[in-house]
């Protein structure tokens, strides 16, 4: 059974309200095939509605066909403000947010911790070797709300915001994956120092330094320095606070972001490459190959 976007948003009325009502303010769709498919959608919110706040997590086992599987993400808050920041309160909207998204098994097999003799079971969910198809409603966590609203209200355009909303979308899949396991949101770090408010700021800031440089390989020697930091403690902080490697992290964004270039913008394979900071065709071509398991050329063709 999958789970559309407005069947979550009937899962968070209190009272049923008819969906012609609904009065659509705003909405971004995006489809790189192989990879994610998402979609956020911003309604006026009458003052007689009342709606929760949900989220929902499915994952879709069908066959060993990696076509006929994915893992959705639903979301559905309400309350946020929608509107120009040049706009007066007047002409700001309060809204219902429905946010979809869908991970192809390829894009999260990326997330899998490699060598491990006992996978756990949020790796058998992203490497899709969970035989059985489930749906479970996701406790809107802290991290969570404030990752939907980075990804509601930032104010990027063109290819700058799909660098950040690929992040983004990463970080509130962590989150998710997280909070449908029961994680405490208040546990304390197995990193002391981060503990350390000043010092995880650095770490958030060494990221956005990162998602500013997609085209400008940037060593982590200088990024330590750039933002203050160990470069032991940068890598260590950088792992427990996101998940992932900064080595990873960066070549996982780089690639989606080339993703966008070629199937959304249509650029060649070469202006791609230059784009991204690679000295070679080749290069990035088998950098695209071992992170996508496609060709780039592939993506050319739609």
């Amino acid at each position: 059974m999958t789970i559309l976007a407005q069947d979550i948003l009937s899962l968070a009325q209190r009272q049923p309200f008819l969906q012609e009502d609904l009065h659509l303010l705003h909405e971004v769709d995006r489809n790189v095939p192989g990879s994610i498919h998402y979609s956020i959608k911003r309604y006026k919110r009458l003052p007689q509605w009342s709606v929760d706040d949900k989220g929902i997590l499915e994952y879709m086992y069908i066959t060993n066909d990696e076509v006929s599987n994915n893992l959705q993400l639903k979301f559905c808050l309400s309350g946020s403000i929608y509107g120009d920041q040049k706009h007066n309160d007047a002409e700001k909207e309060e809204t219902i947010d429905v946010l979809s998204f869908s991970f192809s098994p390829s894009y999260l097999q990326q997330f899998v911790k490699a060598n491990k003799n006992t996978p756990s079971f949020s790796d058998s969910v992203l490497s899709f070797t969970h035989k059985n198809s489930f749906s479970k409603i996701l406790p809107l966590c802290g991290k969570t709300r404030i990752a939907i609203d980075a990804l509601l209200n930032h104010t990027y355009t063109d290819t700058h915001a799909n660098i950040f909303v690929n992040a983004q979308m990463q970080i509130l899949l962590l989150y998710s994956m997280d909070c449908m396991l029961g994680d405490k949101e208040d546990a304390t770090f197995s990193c002391k120092f981060l503990s350390n408010e000043a010092d995880r700021d650095k770490i958030i800031k060494a990221r956005e330094i990162l998602l500013q440089r997609i085209g400008e390989p940037i060593t982590i020697k200088a990024l330590s320095r750039k933002v203050a930091i160990n470069e032991c403690y940068l890598k260590k902080g950088f792992k427990e606070i996101f998940g992932t490697t900064i080595f990873d992290f960066y070549q996982s964004q780089r690639m989606e972001h080339a993703k966008y270039l070629l199937y959304e913008k249509g650029l060649s394979v070469t202006e791609v490459s230059h784009l991204l900071g690679y000295s070679s065709i080749s290069h990035f071509s088998t950098a695209f190959k071992k992170q996508t398991g496609i060709k780039p050329c592939e993506l050319l063709i739609h």
